[in-house]
C-alpha cells in the first residue's frame, strides 16, 4: 500500500511496538491472549487496535515505540469506556450518531477506491525532477525568507484610487497606516516571517519579484489588501536537497489528476438525475468559495524532509 511507501518509519515502529507487546502478553504462542493488550469489563483491546494508531504516526521513533504504545493503550482504555457507557445510553442507536457512523464509512471507503485508483501511477522521473526544479526558481535556487506585513482595508470601490495614491506617496506602511486611521478607515493587519514553500503557489511568483520596500495591492470583496515586503533574506536549495520533496509533490499531482479522470469517467458511465431543487440551475452566488470535498482526493505524500501535506499544498516543502 501507499503508506508503507511514504511511512517507512511508521512500519518499524508498529512492528516494533507489536513484538514488545507480545512479548509482554507471552510470547509469540498464536493464542488469542497473545493479542490482548486489556481487557475493558466484557471487551478486549488487542495489540492490532495499538499497532493502528502508531501507525499514523509517520514521527514517531523506535525508541520511543514502547511508550507511545502505552500511552496509546489509555487513550484506548478511556475510549472504550466511553463507548460502553454510550451504548448502554443507546447513543449508538441515536439518529445523529448513525448518521455520522454512516458517513465516516462512506468517506472511508470512497478513500480506499481513490488509494487504489493511485496505486498504480508512475514516480516523475529524474528529467521530470529537473525540469520542475529549473522552472520554479523562487522555490529553489533563488528562494528568500520574506518578512512581510498585510492590511485588509475596509473602503467602498470609489475610494480605492485614493488609497493607492497615498500609499504610493507614503515613505513607509506606518505613514500609510496613520492617514487610515486619521481619515476613518477601518482595517486590521499581521505580520509574518515565511519561507518560499509557505507562500500560495499562485502568488509566490509576484511575491519573488518584489524588492524590500515594496508593496502590492490587490481588491478584496469589502476593500483592499496591501502585502508589503518589510525585509527579505537569500536561502537557496540545491536540487540534490529538493529533490525529495519534488518527486513527492509531483507524484501527489499526478494521482489527483488519474483521480479525477477516473472519477469524470465513472461519471459518464453512470446514470444521475438530479432531483427538486437541485434539478435547477444554482444560481452562482450560492456556491462556495471553496470546492466540498465530498469524495476525498489522494492523500498527498509526506516528502523525505518531514514537511506536512497543508506545506505541501501551498508549495514545495523545503525546510
Amino acid at each position: 500500500m501507499a503508506k508503507r511507501l511514504f511511512y517507512p518509519r511508521a512500519s518499524l515502529v508498529a512492528a516494533v511496538a507489536a513484538a514488545m507487546l507480545l512479548a509482554a502478553c507471552g510470547g509469540d504462542k498464536g493464542d488469542k491472549a497473545s493479542q490482548t493488550a486489556a481487557k475493558v469489563n466484557k471487551e478486549e483491546i488487542t495489540v492490532h487496535q495499538i499497532n493502528f494508531v502508531l501507525q499514523r504516526q509517520p514521527g514517531l521513533k523506535p525508541e520511543q515505540a514502547e511508550a507511545a504504545s502505552r500511552q496509546v493503550l489509555e487513550r484506548l482504555i478511556d475510549q472504550e469506556l466511553a463507548v460502553q457507557k454510550a451504548q448502554e445510553q443507546k447513543l449508538d442507536r441515536d439518529p445523529r450518531v448513525v448518521q455520522q457512523i454512516e458517513a465516516a464509512k462512506r468517506e472511508i471507503i470512497a478513500r480506499a477506491y481513490v488509494d487504489r485508483v493511485g496505486e498504480g501511477v508512475a514516480k516523475p522521473s529524474n528529467e521530470e525532477i529537473a525540469k520542475y526544479y529549473t522552472e520554479k526558481p523562487a522555490l529553489f535556487k533563488d528562494r528568500r525568507i520574506y518578512s512581510l506585513q498585510e492590511l485588509q482595508i475596509e473602503a467602498k470601490p470609489e475610494q480605492l484610487d485614493t488609497l493607492r495614491a497615498k500609499l504610493s506617496a507614503a515613505k513607509s506602511l506606518t505613514e500609510f497606516a496613520d492617514f487610515l486611521k486619521a481619515n476613518d478607515f477601518r482595517f486590521s493587519g499581521n505580520q509574518a516571517v515565511r519561507s518560499a514553500e509557505q507562500l500560495p503557489l499562485a502568488s509566490l511568483d509576484a511575491i519573488s519579484k518584489m524588492k524590500d520596500g515594496d508593496s502590492v495591492v490587490s481588491a478584496s470583496p469589502n476593500g483592499m489588501t496591501v502585502l508589503f515586503l518589510v525585509s527579505s533574506r537569500s536561502q537557496p536549495v540545491d536540487e540534490t536537497r529538493a529533490r525529495p520533496a519534488i518527486e513527492a509533490f509531483l507524484l501527489n499531482q499526478r494521482k489527483a489528476e488519474v483521480v479525477q479522470k477516473d472519477l469524470k469517467a465513472l461519471r459518464e458511465g453512470s446514470k444521475i438525475e438530479y432531483v427538486g431543487k437541485f434539478a435547477q440551475p444554482a444560481p452562482a452566488a450560492s456556491a462556495p468559495s471553496e470546492p466540498v470535498d465530498a469524495v476525498p482526493a489522494p492523500a498527498p505524500a509526506v516528502p523525505a524532509s518531514g514537511m506536512d501535506a497543508a506545506t505541501i499544498s501551498k508549495g514545495m516543502g523545503l525546510k
